[in-house]
This record gives C-alpha cells, structure tokens and sequence, in this order.
C-alpha cells in the first residue's frame, strides 16, 4: 500500500522565495519583498538547497545567479504558485438570474397554500431557469437534508437536533375558519358555539399536536364530521357546508382571501408556534443553498 509522504512537499514561502531570487538575484531583495530578515531567508535558502539537493543560485559580482537545476526547475515552480493563486483567488459563484437547477423543499400542506405561491411567483421573476420540487415532511426529512435530496425544510419540526441551522420566519396562532354566510355564525364565535357546531378536522401537520393536546387538556367537545388529510379541498368543503375548521392563522388568512370563508377568532387558547426554515450544517456555505434561505427570509420573515 502507496502512503502520502507530505515531508515531500515544498513549503510555499520556499517556492516564493525560488520566483524572487530567480527574478531578483539579491537575497537582500527578497527579504524585502517577504518582509523577512535577510538571515531568516538565508536559512530558507538553504532549506530549499536541501530539498531540491542543488546549490540552485551561486554568488556572482552581477548577483546570485541561477544553476541549470534552477532554470530547469522555474517554470515548474511558477506553475504552481500560479495554481495556488488560482485556488486561493477562486470563489464560486451563484448567479440567479442565469443558474439552470432545481430546489428541493420539504414542507407542509400549509406551506403549500401561503408560502409556495409567493415563493414561485418571486423565484419564476428573478431566477427563470430555477424550478422548483417539494416533498413532505416526515421522518426521512433529516436524512434528505443531510444528503442534499432536500436543500430546506420549511415549517415546524422539532425533531431536528445536532448537525441542522435553523431561522424563524414567523409566529403562527390559531383560528377558525367557516362559511362566510354561516347561519349561525353572525358576531364572535363562542366556545358554546364552537362546541355546537360540526368540524373539519385535519390529520396531517405537525401543529395539529398543538391543537389536540389543548383541545384535550381545556375539555373541549369537538364534534368532527369530517377527516381530511390536508387544506386541499378544505375550502370547498367549508364554502358548501356549516363546518368550521381550526387551524393556523397564515392559512386561513389565505383560504378566505379567495374564497367566500370568514376568519373567527378561536375562542379558547391555543399555544401558538414558530415556522422555521431549516438546512443542513453541509450546505450552510453553498452560495445556491445560501440565496435560497435568503429569498425564503426576504419572504417570510416576521411575515403574519
């Protein structure tokens, strides 16, 4: 088995001190130039005789002047502080504007209905060559993260530990959600009222926990007529029937802007919670992963 020997490797104040001396011919110069004494590159000097095991430069009236090893070897030398220039010099960039790829999102199905609108409508205006994918959030979230499946996660998801960077976007409470010409909703809803009436309720999301723990906890009677998975079909449903539906602020808001629903303040307490966006500590200098964040903070932060 080959080993990688770095005792092999030049330091690169000892490839600098080669291009001067071989440009200058003065050791006096070169420590000028390095902001080095001159005894300080003498001994650099003599590392280098050693390392190449070649006198290198020999001292003439007119200077030190280089050894055929020395002109052989220059170029080489130079070479590769120009490729450490480079590299050093190199930052990749990410221009928006042009950049041709996809964005992976995990998010809820609220997310869905008052953030991905607005996101795409902005992302269509300033990036036309980036589109855009989302998946669910569960419990492979983390994994898709970490492996750059997913670039983000929007929402609220507790479960993610070490290794993630979070931001808060916004605060979310509760409130309920009906026909805008619901007979018997006519001034503010009551918890008398609310426990009268039949619901709409909501499987998926993890605030949902948030609900039914207070729910639980105030002995509420919530009389659910109706199961959904998410907020897809949840405003047709509450436009054709007396069913009221709890759930976050930002999404009713949303619902009832474009459709004939009223937004009722919820008549009991509900602990509210905070939307994060969350990535990965991998991609946490990746400028790409770095303008999505900062579109999604331009959006959305303190947003509601």
């Amino acid at each position: 088995m080959s080993t990688f020997d770095d005792t092999a490797l030049l330091d690169i104040k000892l490839l600098r001190l080669f291009d001067l001396l071989y440009s200058t011919g003065s050791v006096t110069r070169c420590a000028d130039l390095l902001g080095q004494s001159q005894p300080t590159v003498s001994i650099w000097l003599a590392r280098l005789r050693q390392e190449l095991n070649d006198p290198l430069f020999v001292r003439t009236p007119s200077g030190m002047q280089p050894t055929p090893r020395a002109d052989a070897l220059i170029p080489i030398a130079r070479e590769a502080l120009e490729s450490l220039r480079r590299l050093s010099a190199e930052k990749t960039i990410f221009t928006p504007s042009s950049a041709r790829r996809s964005f992976c999102i995990c998010m809820t199905d609220a997310s869905h209905v008052n953030l991905l609108p607005q996101l795409l409508s902005h992302v269509r205006a300033v990036a036309p060559g980036i589109w855009l994918e989302t998946e669910r959030i569960d419990s492979s979230t983390a994994e898709r993260l970490q492996s750059g499946e997913a670039d983000l996660a929007v929402g609220l998801i507790p479960e993610l530990g070490a290794g993630f960077y979070q931001q808060t976007l916004f605060t979310q409470d509760w409130v309920c959600l009906a026909n805008a010409a619901h007979p018997r909703l006519i001034g503010d809803l009551t918890r008398q009222a609310y426990e009268a009436e039949g619901h709409v309720g909501i499987i998926s999301g993890t605030g949902q926990n948030l609900l039914a723990t207070a729910i639980e906890e105030q002995q509420i009677e919530r009389r659910l007529v109706v199961k959904i998975l998410g907020f897809l079909g949840l405003s047709a449903i509450l436009s054709s029937t007396d069913l009221i539906a709890t759930l976050p602020r930002q999404t009713a808001e949303t619902l009832a802007k474009n459709n004939p629903l009223r937004v009722h303040d919820c008549p009991f307490p509900i602990p509210s919670f905070s939307v994060k966006q969350h990535w990965h500590a991998r991609y946490h200098h990746d400028l790409a992963n770095q303008w999505l964040r900062g579109v999604c903070a331009q959006l959305f932060l303190h947003h509601g």
